[in-house]
């Protein structure tokens, strides 16, 4: 096991490279000085202690590194290298003194770090930062809200989409058969009998025939589909006879097998039935936990990946709820409700939500707790209704404030395409891309009042700009 300090060290206290003095005020400096190492360290440096073999790395090099790369983007191979060569990263990632012999791991060892920050341990680092960033905030004294209810939690859902093939029937059935050639030439032993016949350059030219048409017919994909059924049910036939005459599988050849029997299932049963839709559909024979999720916007009526629901209060953003299945998000709703209820001490006086969320049982749940739900009553406009007209147009300009959390995450902190491809690994990049967001908020705070701070020496008291 490793030990660690006690306390943070300041930029003066590192070693620095010879000839070069670092600034205090880059932003990997403020951004390691926002983060409460020392606790972090000690509640989960249980994690990546290791019993036996070559010391363990510390958490903060394990977190630091993963942070880096969601910011960046970089590889793991990428991000090794750029520790290594950069004296602030190497602040950042806790080094007492620069050093840039050596690799500061090997890159393999960024899975075994995605692994063990999981979204729940995620998820408690981001409210150690948040509550570190809030005890700094000026206290507002807010007497507008209802009595026993406090604040505004606006929530919506997106979809984080993950690095895959477009899928398509044929696409998807010639990949499985390819999978299916490749367990039968290992299974069979040259000198045991003839190998069963797989017929994989016909299959191949068939596909070619359907992949290579600019113009895809109905009946041409239906051709195509029929005919990559037959190759690869009679692959599988082939290999259950292997089997029973004494063969034996792996298990990564049994799991893929049964991913392979599934994705055969759910096309005979497209096929035979002429539909274009079934219950938890795989798309990908690698990453068979991704599902189709359909969001119906423009350009993208159908993204592939995981599903997230995130709630934002005083524009600090959670991550509430997280599947690769398709959901609805209004059923959540109570129980990230409860969860703000158990952080704050009391309900909150408004929810600022989509439409999709105004159901009937969480109407009723938030007229119970006296919170409003933003939005218009269910059914048609009553006669003599009146609607608040301003107050409706207040809550969704303020609702908007999610929709810059999703871009921002989206765009600059690696929630835009995750290129992860286990559902561990997938699981903390988007709980990291979170992490990530608060960071920035952070960021940005520190710079507004570095900001205000010289306008007020050069032009006076008065004046002062509100982020």
């Amino acid at each position: 096991m490793y030990k660690f300090e006690n306390r943070q060290i300041s930029i003066n206290e590192f070693g620095q490279p010879v000839g070069m003095r670092l600034s205090p005020e880059n932003r990997w400096v403020k951004k390691a000085q926002m983060i409460p190492w020392v606790e972090i360290e000690k509640r989960y440096a249980k994690l990546f202690a290791n019993r036996k073999g070559n010391v363990a790395k510390p958490l903060r090099l394990a977190l630091g590194a993963c942070i880096i790369q969601a910011e960046y983007g970089y590889s793991d191979v990428e991000i090794a290298l750029q520790i290594q060569e950069n004296a602030y990263l190497q602040y950042f990632c806790g080094y007492k003194e620069y050093d840039d012999s050596k690799l500061p791991f090997d890159p393999s060892l960024m899975v075994y770090f995605r692994k063990r920050l999981t979204p729940e341990v995620l998820g408690e680092i981001n409210e150690m930062i948040i509550a570190g960033a809030r005890s700094e905030e000026p206290q507002d004294n807010n007497d507008d809200d209802e009595p026993g209810n406090g604040g505004t939690m606006i929530v919506d859902a997106t979809c984080a989409p993950s690095n895959i093939k477009y899928p398509q029937d044929t696409s998807l059935l010639n990949e499985a058969r390819e999978a299916t050639e490749k367990i039968i030439d290992e299974l069979h032993i040259p000198g045991e009998g003839k190998k069963p016949r797989t017929y994989r350059k016909q299959a191949h030219k068939d596909y070619l025939n359907i992949a290579r048409t600019k113009k895809k017919t109905a009946n041409k994909i239906r051709k195509a589909t029929r005919k990559q059924l037959g190759y690869l049910d009679r692959n599988l036939k082939s290999i259950d006879a292997m089997h029973a005459d004494g063969k034996e599988l792996s298990s990564k050849q049994v799991k893929k097998l049964e991913v392979i029997r599934n994705i055969y299932a759910q096309q005979k049963f497209m096929y035979d039935n002429k539909a274009h839709s079934v219950p938890d559909r795989i798309v990908s024979l690698s990453q068979p936990f991704i599902r189709p999720i359909v969001r119906g916007k423009a350009g993208k009526p159908v993204e592939f990946g995981a599903k997230l629901d995130i709630s934002v209060e005083d524009g600090w953003t959670r991550l509430e709820v997280m599947s690769f299945d398709a959901y609805n998000e209004a059923m959540n709703l109570k129980d990230m409700v409860e969860r703000y209820r158990k952080r704050t001490g009391r309900y909150p006086s408004r929810v600022l939500a989509d439409k999709i969320y105004r159901n009937r049982d969480n109407l009723a749940y938030c007229k119970l707790h006296h919170i409003r739900l933003s939005g218009p009553a269910l059914g048609r406009p009553k006669k003599d209704e009146l609607r608040d007209k301003k107050q409706d147009y207040i809550d969704e300009c303020e609702r908007v404030e999610v929709e810059r959390r999703f871009s921002l995450a989206k765009r600059k902190c690696g929630l835009g395409l995750i290129t992860t491809r286990l559902e561990p690994t997938i699981s903390h990049s988007v709980a990291m891309s979170i992490v990530v967001l608060n960071l920035r908020k952070i960021q940005c705070a520190l710079l507004w009042l570095l900001f205000n701070f010289r306008l007020r020496m050069t032009y006076g008291p008065k004046v002062v700009l509100v982020q």
